[in-house]
Order: C-alpha cells, then sequence, then structure tokens
C-alpha cells in the first residue's frame, strides 16, 4: 500500500512495520481478494477464528467502518472532479474516485461472504463521517484537495492501527483497500503547484489543515471511545493477544505526528 517518501506514504511508516506493504502488493491483493472471498470458508475469511465471537464482532466493525469512508470517499472524489480546473484534472479524480469504489466492493464482498448484513455493518459509522464531512466542507477546489489528503488519512492511520489486531487474511484486506498512494501524488502535485503559482495559498491551506487535524481527531477518539467491538478486538484475549495497552496511550500522537509529515509532503505548516 506504501509508496515513496511525500505523499501518503511518509507518514503511514510511523503506525507500524506492517505497513510497508508495496503498491504492487497491494494491487495485488485487490486483484486476488474477490476469488480469495469465493473460494474461502468462514474460518478461512475469519483468520481461524469463525468460533470467537468478539472477534468476528470486531472484524465486521472494522470492515464496516472502512466501507463507509470508501463509499463517502468515492462520493467526494467524483464531486471534486466535477470542479476541477482542468479536463486532465477531471479525468485524474475520476480515476481515483473508480479506485475508492473498488474497494468499497472488496469490503462488501467479504462483509457478505461473511453472512453479514453489509448495510447494518456501515450504519453504525456513517453519523461520524457525515459529521466530519459536515463540518469541514472545503470553499473551493484546493482546500477540497487538502481535505482528502490530509483530513482523510487521519482516519486511514487509525485503521491501520486498529487492524494491527486482526490476522491475516483480514489485514491483507484491510491494507489492499487503504491503498492511496495514487492520490496521494496527485494532490501533493497539484498542491505544491499551487502555492508556487500563488504564495498566498500557503497560509490559507496551512490553516485548513489545523482545523482539519482537530476535527478529525476529534472523530477517531468517538470512533475508539464509542464503539465496543472496535475496543475489544483492540484489547484482545489471553488466547487472541490485541495491542499493546500500555503503547495505546501513544496512538493519537503518532496521528498528529503523521499529519505534520503530510502537511510538510504537501510544502504546508502544521
Amino acid at each position: 500500500m506504501e509508496h515513496e517518501p511525500g505523499p501518503d506514504n511518509a507518514p503511514d511508516q510511523a503506525t507500524s512495520a506492517d505497513q510497508a506493504m508495496s503498491a504492487d502488493q497491494a494491487s495485488s491483493a485487490d486483484q486476488a481478494t474477490s476469488a480469495d472471498t469465493a473460494g474461502a470458508d468462514v474460518g478461512e475469511l475469519l483468520d481461524g477464528r469463525a468460533d470467537d465471537l468478539p472477534y468476528r464482532r470486531g472484524v465486521v466493525a472494522l470492515l464496516g467502518l472502512l466501507a463507509v469512508g470508501e463509499l463517502l470517499g468515492f462520493e467526494r472524489l467524483a464531486a471534486d472532479a466535477a470542479s476541477a480546473p482542468t479536463l486532465s484534472d477531471r479525468a485524474a479524480l475520476q480515476e481515483l474516485a473508480a479506485k475508492e469504489q473498488a474497494h468499497f466492493a472488496l469490503l462488501r464482498d467479504r462483509l457478505a461472504a461473511l453472512g453479514e448484513d453489509v448495510e447494518a455493518a456501515m450504519l453504525p459509522f456513517l453519523p461520524v463521517f457525515e459529521q466530519f464531512h459536515a463540518r469541514t466542507a472545503p470553499s473551493d477546489w484546493l482546500e477540497g484537495l487538502v481535505k482528502a489528503y490530509v483530513g482523510d488519512a487521519i482516519a486511514r492511520d487509525f485503521i491501520r492501527e486498529v487492524s494491527a489486531a486482526v490476522g491475516p487474511s483480514t489485514r491483507a484486506l484491510v491494507l489492499s483497500a487503504l491503498d492511496v498512494a495514487d492520490h496521494a501524488d496527485f494532490v501533493v502535485t497539484r498542491v505544491r503547484a499551487a502555492i508556487e503559482a500563488d504564495p498566498r495559498v500557503g497560509g490559507r491551506l496551512a490553516l485548513w489543515g489545523r482545523r482539519l487535524v482537530g476535527e478529525a481527531l476529534s472523530q477517531a477518539q468517538h470512533v475508539a471511545a464509542g464503539h465496543d467491538e472496535l475496543a475489544d478486538l483492540l484489547v484482545g484475549t489471553p488466547d487472541r493477544p490485541g495491542v499493546d495497552l500500555g503503547d495505546l496511550g501513544s496512538l493519537f500522537t503518532r496521528l498528529t505526528e503523521a499529519h505534520t509529515r503530510r502537511m510538510a509532503a504537501l510544502g504546508l505548516s502544521a
């Protein structure tokens, strides 16, 4: 999922060693996931823990959370494409939106293969995304790009943190669905070019980025505190170790540090 430094990649390296999946690996995972889902039984799809009900609930919650993010990400990228300044930019954003939709389809298919109601898995997380988007409506195309790169990245980093507590089958799917390397490259290139053309843009977008991170961290904390399934997944059990509890306190510090690096990649101060 990750690729060269600068775009969305350098920040993601801070989350865990497992995040070193390359873009080629992520692409291969995308291509294989549907076939794997079709041929695997529920036990395989649940990493050999089909009888571990807390684990199952946690996996379903994690996939539902990510599916909502991908679905809304597709909608916003498609909308942003309509206001792009050039036809080339419009085409690029439409291609990125299509990738978000493909990621959503992978998650939807996995939930269905687990015998879960896809709508029911997603709905608990819809309000938190809607609140974030309502509070951070961009005023122009550049603010929309920064929001997609900086604001949405907080949610991706949080999901990566949670995915450290799941098995290899689920984690491979999650990392594949979180791959936004092409999107990151596009945003960084366009924002840096805009700042070079008019340095005043940098100050405005820096303020916008600070607002985004505050809202995004608040929503991530809300999700962490308000959904027991994800909390249980993180904590684990004696038979299924979760994330080190001593490390949980630094989770939001890592998210903030990743945000700072992303802002620097854009040429903005955090």
